[in-house]
């Protein structure tokens, strides 16, 4: 391949542009990013990043010497519109067309919206820019702050408004937060640490409409848009609200995909290595669908890359990616990490610690093996547990 083209200037496309060098590529590679930013790490934008503890330089996922060695052609700023893989061509927002021969597509997520006219003060967190807005409105002073959805980025953003010294209100569809990813018992312990740190949290209510506050004008300084007063719940109940996040999760971005000829189903369709059914297509990161499953996990958009790359060099499927599922979240002074898939008829069991003194490691299990283990405040023992769970390929025996 004399050009590869990269789509995403995200953790997985940095990632699969690193590795296609690593494997000895050395042709022609270029990264498409929709952002200005060079790639940088999301993690931090819901917890140092929104508290002030860290600056946007301090994001950064590669350093100068590491981007010069790509010898790559960045182009930022700019959007991917369609992919045509029979003239192996991909077109631009800005009107240019790039020839290429292979391509990766590291699209990643965005995040979902509710309904209703666009209000100021209504932010979803995805983007560098996202956490930048809400940290400037944040740093306004105290403000009375709506969470909507209690997942792990809604619980992050609530403990740094509550940090910070905002009023927060957090709203949950769910009879608790978590309840799908930890089951009962462990999403009460995350209520817990909502309703211990002063957060008021109203579960088992949607949201039916945003209203702008009534009686204040459009202003200049929020685009002329109204500004948000009041979020109204399904069961009636009205919240005052000067701040307002959406955390209701987030959906693949496939779109400028359609009529591609790729097959598109909650993702980008492909194999276990990352291949799709189209040649010369692969896909990496949030936005792909392996073997019937897409990840949303930090550490499979930086590993997946290089054997997607890999397969992608080959020409077919050579190898293919497997890992057990991880995912850590810092809530309220709490590091929480997540290895393993639970089943819903797992039973869970605290096996070190206890969940009142913030600080325990707990197994989910079934039929007399570990199916995933969960650990707040234990990173010695979780490190060992989710070892045990590699070896055994996810479940791992008592």
């Amino acid at each position: 391949m004399r050009t590869i083209t990269v789509i995403g200037a995200s953790l997985a496309g940095l990632h699969a542009a690193l590795a296609l060098r690593t494997q000895g590529y050395d042709g022609r590679l270029v990264i498409v990013g929709e952002e200005h930013h060079r790639p940088y790490d999301r993690p931090p934008l819901s917890k140092e990043f929104l508290t002030g503890a860290l600056t946007a330089d301090r994001l950064s996922l590669a350093d100068a010497e590491e981007i010069a060695e790509l010898e790559a052609d960045w182009l930022l700023g700019t959007r991917a519109e369609g992919l045509d893989p029979p003239s192996r061509t991909v077109a631009l927002a800005d009107g240019r067309r790039l020839s290429t021969d292979g391509v990766v597509l590291a699209t990643g997520a965005a995040p979902r919206t509710l309904p209703g006219e666009p209000l100021a003060g209504v932010h979803t967190l995805r983007t560098l820019d996202d956490a930048a807005a809400l940290r400037e409105e944040l740093s306004r002073g105290q403000v009375r702050v709506v969470v909507i959805g209690a997942g792990f980025i809604g619980a992050e953003v609530a403990s740094s408004c509550a940090t910070l010294g905002h009023s927060v209100t957090v709203v949950e569809a769910a009879a608790q937060p978590l309840l799908t990813q930890l089951g009962a018992d462990m999403a009460a312990f995350c209520a817990d640490l909502h309703t211990d740190h002063g957060v008021t949290l109203l579960t088992g209510t949607g949201v039916q409409a945003l209203h702008p506050e009534p009686g204040r004008s459009a202003a200049a300084a929020d685009g002329g848009r109204a500004r948000v007063g009041w979020v109204e719940l399904a069961d009636g109940r009205f919240l005052p609200a000067d701040v307002v996040v959406v955390g209701i999760g987030v959906q693949p971005a496939t779109g400028w995909l359609e009529g591609s000829g790729l097959v598109l189903d909650d993702g980008v369709v492909c194999d276990a290595g990352g291949a799709t059914p189209v040649p010369g297509v692969v896909a990496v990161g949030d936005v792909a669908r392996r073997a019937g499953h897409r990840a949303e996990h930090w550490t499979s958009a930086m590993e997946s890359p290089a054997v997607a790359v890999r397969n992608l060099l080959a020409g077919t499927t050579v190898e293919s990616y497997s890992a057990v599922p991880y995912f850590w979240s810092d809530q309220y002074g709490v590091r929480l990490q997540l290895a393993g898939t639970r089943g819903a008829a797992d039973t869970v069991r605290v096996v070190e610690g206890s969940p009142e003194d913030r600080s325990f490691l707990a197994r989910y299990e079934r039929d007399g093996a570990t199916t995933a283990v969960l650990a707040a405040n234990r990173p010695r023992p979780f490190t060992r547990a989710r070892r045990e769970l590699s070896r055994e390929g996810g479940l791992a025996a008592v």
